[in-house]
């Protein structure tokens, strides 16, 4: 391919907004829209104060823009939600410095979907080859031993891995609608103990004498998001340093903008005697998929979490014709309330010859011993379920 510019970015506000949409599609993922990475950076959440430099890569035919990379410099491994510890810990036995390190994701979000973007038209694998090449050549000069794409979107996948790309899978909970009408029909698929435990733990909630108000798109407003901001940073507190409190204040006022919050979903717990907030969960939708975010209450009320969480946002997904539901990372509580085990994966590139040996000969072993994990995962939880789709695996 001829004739193509490459050019670095320091931020997204150096790619024009209306075209890095365009190259999405319709019914984008919501966390890569050119909105969300901007208020990540406007709102100070993401930053290279915090470890994370935006280093946006894109390919230029003369004066059009024909692909882009969503990329960031990482001085650390918080917020990535994939653990490689053990690659950090053996880039140090080799002597080598593993941070900073190229990561390619939404920032903070362990949401599949990760790819580069094209323009209609174009040979995406040889762009992805070109793209691909710039990246070994930008770490190469700079010192940089690995490049890493997290959460690959499975039809990028196919493409990027023919690349000389190495695989990790890791895993994902989500849960899969089949056309319910109503929450009673989703609990028909439960063995009956745990279905009795359900309409127990969401029983509970209303003897404590709590709701739940359900606010979308133009109902929400920065003082609900607020609200939500204050709750999600308690949350976050109670677990101390490992409490992963990323984001700012700036950043929920940010999802207060026409763009973002028509794909925002707020679970706000109320007293039904005075009203009063006592927990909050926030929601990200678009057409087919909700994606379970933030949450926290400042009550210790018991199956609160559950129904914030997981109930209230399973029966709103139902009543508008959700076929998917990721309720985010961690929680092997998660397998009794309708979620089973999936992987998802990402792709990897070091720069060290005998680095990259000796973790392409490990993971193998280390995939197929997860995808056992997975298996045995499903294998316990108290519901009937068609078998997930496998990431490309």
């Amino acid at each position: 391919m001829r004739n193509i510019k490459i050019k670095w970015h320091s931020s997204i506000q150096e790619i024009p907004k209306i075209i890095w949409n365009t190259f999405q599609g319709e019914n984008a993922t919501p966390f890569y829209k050119w909105d969300w990475l901007n208020a990540l950076e406007a709102s100070d959440s993401v930053s290279p104060k915090y470890g994370w430099q935006p280093l946006f890569l894109s390919a230029w035919r003369g004066k059009d823009l024909i692909a882009c990379a969503p990329l960031y410099l990482k001085s650390h491994s918080y917020g990535e939600f994939i653990f490689d510890n053990a690659f950090c810990q053996l880039a140090q036995d080799m002597g080598l410095q593993y941070y900073p390190k190229l990561i390619g994701m939404s920032p903070l979000s362990p949401i599949e979907g990760y790819r580069f973007l094209f323009s209609e038209g174009v040979d995406q694998k040889e762009l992805t080859k070109i793209l691909f090449s710039e990246i070994d050549i930008f770490a190469k000069q700079n010192g940089i031993l690995s490049s890493n794409f997290l959460y690959v979107d499975p039809k990028w996948m196919i493409i990027a891995e023919s690349q000389d790309c190495a695989k990790w899978i890791n895993q994902q909970s989500v849960l899969k609608l089949n056309k319910e009408k109503n929450f009673s029909d989703f609990l028909q698929k439960f063995n009956s103990n745990q279905r009795r435990n359900i309409k127990r733990e969401r029983e509970s909630i209303k003897k404590c004498g709590v709701k739940i108000d359900v606010l979308s798109g133009s109902e929400i407003n920065t003082i609900n998001l607020k609200k939500m901001h204050y709750f999600y940073q308690l949350h976050c507190s109670k677990w101390g340093v490992w409490g992963s409190k990323y984001l700012t204040e700036s950043f929920f006022i940010e999802l207060a903008s026409k763009e973002l919050k028509k794909n925002i979903i707020l679970f706000e717990a109320k007293e039904e005697q005075n009203e009063h907030t006592i927990g909050m969960s926030l929601c990200v939708r678009n057409e087919d998929m909700l994606w379970g975010r933030y949450w926290g209450s400042d009550k210790n009320i018991d199956c609160l979490h559950f129904e914030a969480c997981y109930y209230s946002p399973i029966e709103w997904a139902i009543k508008n014709k959700i076929k998917y539901f990721d309720p985010g990372a961690g929680g092997s509580h998660k397998k009794r309330r309708g979620f089973i085990a999936k992987p998802n994966s990402s792709l990897h590139r070091w720069y060290d010859i005998q680095m990259d040996s000796l973790i392409r000969e490990w993971l193998p072993k280390a995939n197929k011993l997860m995808l056992n994990q997975i298996n045995a995962t499903n294998n316990e939880v108290p519901f009937k379920f068609e078998e997930p789709k496998l990431s490309n695996t």
